[in-house]
């Protein structure tokens, strides 16, 4: 079986005991950065064999995954922070699974984006997810059609990325429009701008350094 089992954000303790019993008897677990994920079993004394699963190794590693389902082998597949499936190579490998008969369970718990809506204090009955924007093609006509949607957007933004989105946002919004801006989610110094879009140009773009990511929210 394969098991898609979802782990905390930053803070260790943000895990299910169900998540925790799952580790603990698969065969493998398969995950982006074996010394991420080896932080938290070491943290909860579990032992297991890794297996690394990410955005460069994926193709290369699909065929041996499935092989050992194929052989009753039971596997977690896990991200280096929240739920497998959403930013990471999860999706091809579920596709793959399915299409070899082998059973998919799910082991639910956060994410970092629904993490940050729970907690924005915008609508959130109604929402789009984005996950990162395009850099070049098609980034245009989205914002565009940002001008039209009426739900919640949220979406991630990149250190390296904040000020040039945040900038685009006033150009195709309006200065005055709410937005909410979350960066180190469950951490020591987790953090909320719950602020218009002119105002938050005022506090990222001014900034000399930043860091983490960022889920912004509108």
């Amino acid at each position: 079986m394969l098991y898609i089992v979802s782990t905390p954000i930053w803070n260790l303790e943000d895990i299910t005991l169900r998540a925790l019993r799952t580790l603990k008897e698969v065969d493998y677990i398969a995950c982006e950065d074996t010394r991420t994920t080896a932080t938290l079993l070491n943290h909860y004394e579990i032992k297991k064999s890794l297996l690394s699963y990410h955005s460069y190794s994926w193709v290369a590693k699909l065929d041996k995954i499935i092989a050992l389902l194929n052989e009753w082998k039971d596997i977690a597949l896990v991200s280096d922070a929240w739920t497998p499936g959403i930013s990471d190579p999860g999706y091809p490998l579920i596709q793959e699974a399915l299409k070899n008969n082998i059973r998919i369970i799910p082991i639910p718990w956060v994410s970092a984006f629904l993490t940050a809506l729970q907690a924005s204090g915008l609508p959130i009955n109604h929402f789009l997810y984005f996950w990162f924007l395009p850099i070049k093609k098609w980034r245009q006509t989205l914002f565009k059609k940002l001008q039209t949607i009426e739900e919640t957007v949220v979406f991630y933004e990149s250190v390296h990325r904040i000020e040039r989105t945040l900038r685009d946002l006033w150009e195709y919004l309006w200065e005055d429009r709410k937005i909410v801006i979350a960066r180190e989610l469950t951490k020591k110094f987790e953090e909320f701008n719950r602020v218009t879009i002119k105002d938050a140009i005022d506090i990222y773009c001014k900034k000399e350094k930043q860091k983490g990511e960022f889920v912004i929210i509108i």
